[in-house]
């Protein structure tokens, strides 16, 4: 069984960080939640692990309280 990296392990993490925000730089708050559901769901086919993705959903609904 597979364990949720929680480690960096992005080679540049504040480009990626620049580029999700310049994405949703002229879009509303409705077209920016239908960005990051699309963003979502193609990154959880693409990890394709239940358990992995169930880990990482704990981990982010016990991050934002």
């Amino acid at each position: 069984m597979s364990s949720l990296n929680t480690e960096p392990n992005l080679a540049d993490p504040d480009d990626f960080y620049a580029e999700l925000l310049e994405m949703l730089d002229d879009k509303d708050v409705k077209q920016s939640r239908e960005i990051h559901a699309r963003l979502i769901l193609l990154l959880s086919n693409h990890i394709g692990d239940r358990e992995i993705l169930s880990e990482a959903m704990k981990i982010a609904a016990k991050a934002a309280g």
